[in-house]
This record gives structure tokens, sequence and C-alpha cells, in this order.
């Protein structure tokens, strides 16, 4: 990360003095990420990645069990030399791109930390919601640091029901899944509670996906609170979300909560 120039190159041309170390610009680490992210990719693998997706992304074709490895040595390394704030800058930058996997990229240099981090931070990963393109980068960025924080942080939970009014699909989508943290934790069932209401006129499948897999995780962490008021929404909830919310039930329960729904569509 920090290149000794010797009087040679890019530190000579720009004026300063021989034998002095220039620190990278986050932007040039950025760019370099983005080079190793382009030749380390594989092309067949493009292919399969984009057989997950109704609209064409774009990327490299990386496992994400290898991204991560990359991920984390890059890192340690940033850390070590620059602290968080300088490895806040790269991310951002990596967010800023439309390639799938500089995104994801981004998230994971991130990953774990969030204990780390605070208002200010919270507000950055917010900003990037503007910036996501499928569901791939939304749901790492959302599951991955904006829930934890949701999840520590009660005060920010007045966060998702102003993402559920927006016209925004991924604000909306953002609104269910950043509470599934939450939920693991058992913490804050009357929220999703509201979150839900908001929700469950939506017709878009990316937010009744997103709402149906809160609901799933409610329904794990609590099943017979969860069961009990599904039964209250079963008649105006989409069949998708409810289906979802259903799928870890035992039979029983399952079969009560979508009996209408099953003999409606049978």
């Amino acid at each position: 990360m920090i290149e000794n120039t010797n009087g040679r190159g890019r530190g000579s041309e720009a004026g300063e003095t021989p034998g002095c170390c220039v620190v990278k610009s986050p932007e040039y680490v950025a760019g370099h990420i983005r080079t190793v992210l382009k030749n380390g990719g594989s092309a067949p693998h493009t292919s399969e990645v984009q057989r997950f997706f109704k609209h064409e992304v774009q990327s490299r074709g990386w496992y994400t069990g290898e991204l991560r490895k990359v991920a984390v040595r890059f890192r340690r390394t940033i850390l070590a030399e620059h602290g968080l704030p300088y490895l806040l800058q790269v991310a951002d930058r990596l967010f800023r791109g439309e390639v799938l996997e500089e995104k994801t990229f981004a998230v994971m240099l991130l990953e774990g930390m969030t204990p780390q981090l605070g208002r200010a931070e919270f507000k950055l990963f917010e900003s990037w919601l503007d910036r996501v393109s499928s569901w791939a980068d939304h749901d790492a960025l959302v599951h991955y640091l904006i829930g934890p924080m949701i999840a520590a942080d009660v005060s920010l939970l007045s966060r998702p029901p102003r993402w559920a009014k927006k016209k925004s699909r991924w604000h909306r989508r953002a609104a269910a899944v950043s509470l599934i943290h939450s939920t693991r934790q058992h913490k804050n069932f009357a929220d999703i509670h509201r979150i839900t209401e908001m929700l469950l006129a939506s017709d878009d499948d990316m937010v009744q996906k997103g709402l149906g897999w809160l609901l799933r995780e409610a329904a794990k962490a609590n099943p017979e609170q969860t069961v009990r008021y599904l039964m209250t929404i079963r008649e105006r909830t989409p069949r998708l979300v409810l289906r979802t919310a259903c799928e870890t039930l035992p039979k029983e329960m399952r079969e009560k909560v979508l009996r209408k729904q099953l003999a409606a569509s049978g």
C-alpha cells in the first residue's frame, strides 16, 4: 500500500521529495482491487451466476468462498497499514460500481466489524441503498452491515419504516431484511409487525420475497407467536409472502396457516 518512489515514477513527477513514502489513495487501492477481481474471475461461472437473476448483471464469475478469502487478506493489510477510516473509504468506492463482485467485496471488507462502527458509518451504508442494482448486492449490504447495526442499537429502528414508505424497491426490501438479525436475537417483534403491515400491499416480488424471508425467520425464532400473527393477516397476504413465511414451520402449523390459500389454489 505504501510505495517508496526513490525519485522515480509518479512520486518525482508530482514534485515530491525523492526517497519519501507515497501513501496510495483509497481510489488507487479500489482500482487495484477491481483489477484483481477482473483478472481472477471465471468466465464460465459468470454465465452460471446470471441464472440467478431476471435481468442482466455484470459479474466476474467469482465463487463466494474465494472472494471472501481475498477480501479478508486485503482487509488485514489495509487495516494494518492505514486503519479503519481508510478501509471504509476503499469500500465506499467499490460499492459505486456496477460489477456484482465489486459491491460484494466492499461488504466483505467490513463484514463482522459492525461493533466498531457508529451512526456515521450507518448513514454511509444507508446511502449505499441508492446504489443497489440487484438483490445480491442489496442483501449483502443489508444483511451483513445494516441489519447487525440495527439489532445492536434500538435508536436505528426508526429507519426501516422510512424505507418502507419509499418508492424504491430496494429501500422497501431493506425495511424487511434489515430486521432479520433482530428476529434471530428474539428482539423487536413489534417492529416486525409494523413493517409487515406497511409492506403487505406491495406487488413487487423483490419486496414480497424480502418480507417472506423476514417472517420465515420470525417463525423459526418464535413459531407460536408468529403463527398467531400470520393467522390474523393471511387473508390479505400475498401467496408468495405467506408460503415463504411458512416454509420452516411444522407441517400441521403450516397447513393451518395456508389452509384457505391451498383451497383457493386447488
